[in-house]
């Protein structure tokens, strides 16, 4: 990595990462985040379905995810029976009044029609992930690119603005917040995944995470890309290599939450 000399004068201290964790790696530091949903579904195979459908919808105003997210879940009911038992124009006719900033309700019908047929195909989205994933894969990215390629070619176009392109270099935050979600298990991340390990997760690379990476001297990249992703997530592999996603939910806290200010907090990360 190439980091800045300004950023090279103090590096995370793994000792207050760890406080950090302890602190925040609780339910009642969920709110607001669209993860609260998936702990309605004690069923892996619900929250999975739930866990795609929340991360999809993870952008703009987190009071309208939230509103998005719930609308969602809540007309499917019992998630993996509603995407079975319906087809295309059921969906396109359950959300033909749905709108979640740039997104409507044909993409959102078709996201649905291409996890319904995905699940058809392989039993489940776990199993069409592990399917694509190789034990020499140093990453999930290999297996995330085969795995949307899956959920777009089964809804039978080329593109849905609900699914990050991972092949195209994005850092396709909102998918590896999904597999956050669904390989982690903690206090807050509930998993299901099992069968993927939590070594190949890529930290999930918003704006947000980005500052911090740079304050952190873990990168120097201006963009919150691929490139920068995987240079954080190698940085954080240093610090957990079995799980260097982990310090992802409780860094997210700070600046989001009222109770702790980003700039204020950051000095006391670093040693």
């Amino acid at each position: 990595m190439a980091a800045s000399e300004e950023s090279t004068a103090r590096r995370p201290d793994p000792a207050a990462l760890e406080r950090l964790y302890r602190r925040y790696t609780r339910r009642k530091y969920v709110h607001p985040d669209p993860l609260e949903f998936l702990y309605a579904y004690s069923n892996p195979e619900n929250r999975e379905i739930a866990g795609l459908i929340a991360s999809a919808l993870a952008f703009g105003q987190v009071q309208q995810i939230l509103a998005s997210v719930g609308t969602v879940l809540e007309r499917l009911g019992k998630p993996r029976r509603a995407l079975m038992q319906a087809g295309l124009y059921d969906f396109q006719s359950m959300f033909a009044d749905f709108t979640h900033r740039w997104a409507d309700g044909s993409e959102l019908a078709g996201l649905l029609w291409g996890a319904r047929n995905v699940i058809e195909r392989h039993g489940s989205l776990k199993a069409c992930f592990e399917s694509a994933l190789e034990a020499d894969h140093e990453t999930v990215h290999p297996a995330l690119c085969r795995f949307t390629e899956e959920l777009v070619e089964s809804e039978g176009c080329h593109y849905n603005s609900l699914l990050p392109c991972p092949s195209r270099g994005s850092a396709s935050k909102r998918l590896h917040l999904f597999l956050r979600w669904m390989v982690r298990r903690d206090r807050v991340d509930p998993g299901g995944w099992d069968g993927v390990p939590c070594s190949k997760l890529l930290m999930p690379m918003d704006v947000h995470m980005h500052r911090i990476a740079r304050r952190f001297g873990m990168t120097d990249r201006s963009g919150a890309d691929l490139k920068t992703a995987w240079e954080v997530t190698c940085e954080f592999r240093r610090l957990a290599p079995d799980d260097p996603v982990k310090y992802d939910f409780a860094l997210s806290r700070l600046g989001i939450r009222g109770d702790e200010d980003l700039d204020e907090a950051l000095p006391s990360l670093l040693r």
